[in-house]
């Protein structure tokens, strides 16, 4: 009788693990179901919110209308297929990929009262930004080089920056920046999150880990990994313009090359430059109410300014490519006619 009492007994156990952990995991895929972040930012627009959604909206389009612009230029022009112009065309790619994952969000959240966004969506714009600023940083680089050639080297532009290499520098351009994001991105994903307010305007990952109820040295150690990587970017560019710089005094020719082909370059960089290093020391150094208003406005700076900056002022500057977007642009209103 024992045996057989014993027996039910142990099968009735069984089945409520089963259950337990049947529970326990429906409940895990709830409550990360339901895991949501509260941005922070814009509860001061309320007053001035249409126009702010009307300001938006017209840079978001304006943005991808630029780009694609120059984008569909140099692809069809022939005569366009050279290094600059190339490098110039992944760089407007990329503008593309890093205003998509900011405009939408924002857009929407200037039309609602609750300025919230899913786990998943988080993840999604963090991924989608943080390749575009590693990207810009590294097309920026490579374009330095490539000026940096042409100016000093005149002789052996054409066999230095061969189709193939060039080629090839976009691809490690892309596939670096991808193998940068997605270990980053799976250091965020892999943590336990204790808080769900951010205080930025949309999702990075910095902001992200703050809120991690476990220890991110991890997260701390692979900063500190890919640090030398992009120092090794910063000096490439700041090496090639020296040496841009020391050549163009030389000669009138080269100087005007240089305020054709290098001024606009150095303009966004340094936009890049100070907004992207403000917003990183003042979110890991400063408090959480102190300067938010400035740290929201200079976090959306490197996100607005150069996917508009770039194609403007490349367009506008560079005689070749400017005389055919007009030529392109006057034969469509011809056609319309």
């Amino acid at each position: 009788m024992l045996t057989l009492q014993s027996r039910p007994r142990r099968s009735v156990r069984k089945k409520l693990r089963v259950c337990e952990r049947h529970v326990k995991s429906e409940q895990m895929e709830n409550s990360s179901s339901e895991l949501v972040f509260f941005l922070s930012g814009l509860n001061e627009t309320r007053t001035n919110r249409q126009i702010f959604f009307g300001l938006s909206l017209l840079a978001y389009i304006f943005t991808i209308f630029a780009n694609l612009t120059l984008i569909f230029t140099i692809l069809l022009e022939k005569i366009l297929h050279e290094p600059m112009f190339i490098l110039l065309c992944n760089l407007c790619v990329n503008c593309i990929c890093g205003s998509t994952s900011f405009y939408p969000k924002l857009l929407i959240d200037l039309l609602s009262d609750s300025h919230v966004i899913s786990y998943n969506a988080c993840i999604i714009q963090i991924f989608g930004i943080t390749i575009y600023l590693i990207c810009e940083n590294t097309n920026i680089s490579v374009m330095a080089y490539d000026r940096y050639v042409a100016i000093c080297k005149p002789l052996e532009y054409h066999s230095i920056m061969t189709p193939g290499r060039v080629g090839m520098l976009v691809q490690i351009t892309w596939l670096l920046s991808f193998f940068e994001t997605i270990v980053g991105t799976v250091l965020v994903v892999r943590l336990p999150l204790c808080g769900s307010r951010i205080n930025k305007l949309y999702c990075f990952d910095y902001d992200v880990v703050k809120l991690s109820c476990i220890d991110t040295t991890l997260n701390n150690i692979f900063t500190f990994c890919v640090m030398p990587f992009h120092i090794f970017q910063l000096l490439l560019i700041i090496i090639s313009y020296v040496l841009i710089i020391r050549t163009c005094v030389q000669s009138q020719a080269e100087r005007n090359k240089f305020m054709e082909t290098c001024l606009p370059h150095l303009i966004t960089l340094g936009i890049m430059a100070i907004s992207a290093t403000f917003d990183v020391v003042s979110a890991r150094f400063s408090s959480e109410t102190s300067m938010q208003s400035l740290r929201n406005s200079l976090s959306i700076l490197y996100l607005i300014v150069p996917p508009i900056l770039n194609p403007l002022v490349y367009g506008l500057k560079l005689k070749q490519l400017r005389r055919i977007v007009w030529r392109r642009f006057n034969s469509k209103i011809t056609a319309l006619k």
